[in-house]
């Protein structure tokens, strides 16, 4: 169905980038700085075989129209079977399904669909994101859809989602991870070894830049976030980029083989990337 998911089927290690895009409020030229290094740090890791994500008003805060802005702009510059956007259900619902068709007329082969979070921002224009995605389904079959799931919480309960008939999926991506609290992340993965879910899951890994107490604050009003082993680890000298892969090589440990990288930088975003990998 996409290029997407031939390459997670094959076994091999995968490491995608997730980038965000720039947000609505900022000054035209800002706005226009900041997409034109969103552009080139797209261009720099499609160009070398990376799978780009790009958000959708991660945190609540409203952002430009990912969809619009790399249609618009990014052309014939990067192979868009390698860029994935996320959409999610905070929008009105007409906006949401003109979104899925807009993409599959262009050549995106993926879409990532979610509900975004509930606690900040817009209401959802639909309770669950399934119920989103059933609908894309419905008019656009050739689209390969992700969906989520966190092995943070209770993993029956997520397996559970996986492999209900109405998750209307071909892969799914998880909160981020962390070699600092494994656990939970293993009796995710033996749950669904155990019962069999098919599906590629691709986990999220936090590229972590500091242990500034305010930064790691706010951040975990969205992720988890293992501030005191992040500061031991900073202290003890290691760089960001060997924190970040200290976490992939501990989730490849327990059996996954897929991950997203979040919070690169937007300027060398894939010399950034390629360090992570050397030491993974």
């Amino acid at each position: 169905m996409s290029l997407l998911l031939d390459t997670l089927r094959s076994g091999r290690l995968v490491v995608a980038a997730e980038l965000r895009p720039p947000r609505a409020e900022l000054a035209s030229s800002d706005g226009m700085d900041a997409w034109i290094d969103t552009y080139h740090a797209v261009r720099a890791l499609t160009a070398r075989g990376t799978f780009v994500f790009l958000t959708d008003s991660a945190v609540g805060v409203p952002e430009e129209d990912n969809l619009r802005h790399l249609i618009v702009n990014l052309g014939d510059d990067a192979p868009l079977d390698r860029v994935v956007p996320f959409l999610t259900s905070k929008h009105p619902l007409d906006y949401c399904l003109s979104y899925a068709d807009r993409a599959r007329q262009h050549g995106f082969e993926s879409l990532v669909v979610l509900g975004g979070d509930a606690r900040v921002g817009v209401p959802r224009s639909v309770e669950h994101a399934w119920q989103l995605r059933s609908r894309i389904r419905a008019r656009a079959a050739d689209l390969a859809l992700g969906g989520w799931a966190n092995p943070y919480r209770d993993a029956a309960r997520q397996v559970d989602y996986l492999l209900d008939p109405g998750f209307t999926g071909e892969f799914y991506l998880t909160q981020v991870v962390s070699h600092h609290d494994p656990a939970p992340v293993e009796r995710f993965l033996n749950e669904a070894d155990r019962r069999g879910v098919g599906i590629p899951g691709i986990f999220g890994v936090f590229y972590f830049r500091s242990a500034r107490p305010a930064t790691l604050a706010l951040l975990g009003d969205f992720i988890p976030v293992p501030a005191a082993g992040l500061t031991r680890e900073f202290a003890a000298g290691a760089p960001p980029e060997e924190i970040c892969a200290r976490t992939i090589r501990a989730m490849s440990g327990l059996g996954a083989r897929r991950f997203y990288v979040s919070n690169l930088p937007l300027t060398r975003t894939h010399e950034t990337l390629q360090a992570i990998l050397d030491r993974v």
